[in-house]
């Protein structure tokens, strides 16, 4: 038993969701490495669903190799959507069924956190500080807090990235608080700003609840120079992500604790897998299984790109790359898992080895694909925008 409880040939696992963006799998990887200080006698690896190497099954590969035989498994994840429901549970239990001796218990995500709150308004302070000082004060009560969230076709995740912006907005006492997305759902950053301006706020902080940078936050920032550039009489400004404040890395480091005394539970009330949520009835019951395995690894090349690290993806253009002399992958491309040369033959015939919550169907096929979002058409939604610019 180490001195912070973790048993004997027990080892963390950070399982990450991976960016073609290099510095945010430099910053991702950071977490580990503040984990390893916390933990400084206990096995700590990490690894990506898709984009960046080392994958999970490599990182766990790592551990194995360490002597450990029990995994705490922590999604480094703000919010339980399809990544920390499906796709990580499902490349857990293959890599168990297929590794004998090797028990894998998953944790719980981040969540709705007194800590993340607080990592958060320490953000959104920092940036209102840098605006006051150079920019001149301007009273909480004219300002407009917009909170960015990744999107996701969860529902139940979509709605967190809500609360967390309401108690930000209470507890700072901003004069109003909106909340919109980068992707997948509605109202997207453009549309969500550009509605939040005609509120006659004199300025709005846009803060992107993220843990890492990548392709995401510089479309977020860019989407609101944008916007700006149409209203000059609105003072924007861009809060920083959350990064490895020390207030996450304490957040992750109370979700190892809960595995190791049992406590990690994922909370079900509300999830569209399990329960019927209003307008995703269809979705209750289906597989857990990872739609990741065609992009697993595929971030070789990216490090020496010409962004420098800080991609934008265009050299994930099979042009830009020949251009460049750079090797070129397809990024989401649905081609057969084989094509793409996995790094493990990820068969499907395993039950749940690790203590995943849901009782949603295992039963698994090859054919990967999302279920669809049945709001794809919202018109401040992606694919209204996207024929917007067409």
């Amino acid at each position: 038993m180490s001195s912070n409880g973790i048993p004997d040939k027990a080892g963390i696992m950070v399982c990450g969701h991976g960016s073609r963006n290099q510095n945010a799998a430099r910053e991702f990887a950071t977490v580990a490495e503040g984990l390893k200080a916390r933990y400084p006698d206990v096995p700590v690896e990490y690894g990506y669903l898709e984009f960046c190497n080392p994958v999970i099954s490599e990182g766990l590969d790592r551990l194995r190799a360490k002597g450990v035989t029990r995994v705490l498994a922590v999604p480094g994840m703000l919010f339980a959507a399809g990544h920390a429901k499906n796709d990580i549970p499902s490349v857990l239990n293959t890599y168990q069924a297929q590794n004998p001796g090797t028990v894998i218990n998953y944790g719980r995500e981040l969540g709705i956190d007194l800590k993340m709150i607080r990592a958060a308004g320490a953000r959104i302070q920092e940036a209102l500080d840098t605006a006051n000082r150079e920019q001149g004060e301007v009273a909480l009560h004219d300002t407009l807090l917009m909170v960015v969230g990744r999107g996701s076709s969860d529902p139940d995740a979509n709605s967190n990235v809500s609360k967390v912006m309401r108690m930000l907005w209470e507890g700072f006492g901003f004069g109003w608080g909106e909340t919109c997305y980068s992707g997948v759902t509605f109202p997207l950053v453009g549309p969500g700003l550009s509605h939040a301006a005609k509120l006659g706020y004199k300025r709005i902080i846009v803060f992107p609840y993220f843990l890492f940078t990548g392709v995401l936050v510089k479309r977020i920032y860019s989407e609101t120079d944008a916007v700006a550039a149409n209203h000059p009489e609105i003072q924007f400004i861009k809060a920083s992500y959350l990064s490895d404040h020390p207030l996450v890395l304490d957040t992750f480091q109370d979700r190892v604790q809960e595995i190791v005394e049992g406590q990690a539970l994922m909370n079900c009330q509300m999830c569209k897998y399990r329960e019927q949520v209003l307008g995703f009835e269809a979705e209750v019951g289906l597989p857990q299984e990872s739609h990741h395995h065609h992009v697993e690894g595929i971030g070789g090349g990216l490090e020496n790109c010409p962004c420098n690290g800080d991609c934008d993806a265009s050299c994930r253009d099979e042009d830009f790359c020949k251009a460049h002399g750079l090797p070129w992958t397809p990024v989401h491309s649905h081609a057969s898992p084989a094509s793409l040369e996995p790094v493990h033959d990820h068969s499907h015939d395993h039950d749940r080895p690790h203590d995943h919550p849901h009782d949603h169907d295992h039963s698994h096929s090859h054919d990967h694909h999302h279920h669809p979002y049945p709001h794809a058409d919202h018109p401040h939604g992606p694919r209204s925008m996207e024929k917007k610019k067409s």
